[in-house]
């Protein structure tokens, strides 16, 4: 594997832990700008609303650059955007600076999945991008907890510098390594977006964003669940938040050694899996050792599957290797968005704290549902041309 996929993935760990650090920064940052707590929680809805309308509106914008210029201009406008931010005092201004950060991340992200493909060996697609994954989960790991306590220890602006130091190898490595060509003609670029609507890459987006919808539709609401439902202390909260990342990082490295080998296998059993194992989950969730373990498998099997897909839809997308890249970051934040919403709107029906682990399951249920359907159409489709062509009409008399 070149050594620019990794630093690619340290600008993708910077990226995930300004996306996920301001979970605990949002109560010293609404009391420095005076703003309330609800206020400052909007800093993270607009850099998720950014991540999700960035990654294809950059991606289309970005189609004419060459992946050296379009993976230099989002990394530094990341950057700056939180130099900014550091150095302000006021709410608009960092919230138009996470929005910003937001739509260059996006745009980075969706340019790095398909440079680091091309960089690595043929057939290695799951695996570069099991590593890029990785520095997002390693940011739930690590990332998170060190701006949490960077914040405690020097006020919410360390975290931002925090990021912005290990965002500068990375802008580095990208000046040396990354190939500087690869630019696509106005013509070639309109050629990528029509191949979007090839059925397949459809299908696999939309599963992808299924998945990580069930994904976040529990992770949310994990600390509450825990205690609320296992009946574990809150002391035990970080500990089992790291549990899941540990789990998530796992299950990248698994779908990096076998997702170019057995695709299908991966995703279909790893599927029926993850349904299994949410729905074991919903059940038994009061007892606290073997939630804790589901915690942890759990946690692995997502991002196992989910990695999987986004490697499926690159392979997929090969006539739209940028636009492929794009929309496979946004089907990503779109699940993002609304496994949250679903978990929650299912606690505020009152089916109680563990609700978001059925809505999981249903989640997942559906992704395989429409999988199986795009594979159906597919062997159906291909059966049909095989019988038009063998009973099109007799050749003439010679």
């Amino acid at each position: 594997m070149p050594v620019a996929v990794y630093l690619l993935a340290l600008a993708v760990f910077a990226q995930g832990t300004s996306e996920f650090m301001l979970s605990g920064l949002l109560p010293a940052i609404a009391a420095d700008l005076h703003v309330s707590l609800s206020q400052a929680g909007l800093l993270t809805s607009a850099f998720a609303a950014g991540m999700i309308v960035g990654a294809p509106l950059l991606g289309v914008l970005s189609l004419r650059w060459p992946p050296r210029t379009a993976l230099l201009a989002f990394l530094s406008v990341f950057i700056a955007a939180h130099i900014v931010a550091a150095l302000g005092d006021d709410y608009p201004l960092l919230l138009a600076c996470r929005v910003a950060g937001a739509l260059a991340n996006a745009g980075f992200l969706a340019v790095a999945l398909v440079s680091a493909t091309t960089m690595a060996a043929p057939g290695a697609t799951a695996r570069t991008t099991s590593v890029l994954l990785g520095g997002v989960t390693v940011a739930c790991v690590a990332g998170v907890p060190a701006g949490a306590l960077l914040g405690q220890l020097w006020g919410w602006r360390a975290a931002f510098w925090a990021v912005v130091l290990v965002s500068l190898p990375a802008l580095a490595a990208i000046v040396a390594k990354v190939p500087g060509g690869g630019g696509r003609p106005a013509a070639r670029a309109l050629g990528e977006f029509r191949a979007l609507g090839e059925r397949t890459l459809l299908a696999t987006l939309v599963t992808g964003a299924l998945v990580n919808a069930a994904t976040f539709a529990t992770f949310t609401y994990l600390a509450s669940m825990i205690t609320g439902v296992s009946g574990l202390p809150g002391g035990w909260i970080p500990a089992v938040l790291a549990l899941f990342g540990a789990g998530s990082f796992a299950g990248v490295t698994m779908a990096g050694r076998w997702a170019d080998r057995r695709p299908v296998l991966l995703t279909a059993g790893g599927g029926a899996l993850l349904l299994t194992g949410w729905t074991c989950f919903a059940l038994l969730a009061g007892l606290p050792y073997v939630a804790l373990v589901l915690v942890a498998v759990q946690g692995a099997l997502s991002f196992m599957v989910g990695s999987a897909l986004i490697a499926q839809a690159l392979n997929a997308a090969g006539r739209a290797p940028r636009l492929g890249g794009a929309f496979a970051t946004a089907a990503l934040n779109v699940g993002a968005a609304l496994g949250p919403w679903a978990g929650g709107a299912a606690i505020e029906a009152g089916l109680g704290l563990r609700a978001p682990l059925w809505v999981s399951a249903a989640l997942v249920a559906a992704a395989l549902a429409v999988a199986a359907c795009a594979r159906l159409w597919s062997r159906t489709t291909a059966g049909a041309a095989l019988s038009d062509r063998s009973t099109g009409p007799a050749p003439g008399p010679r």
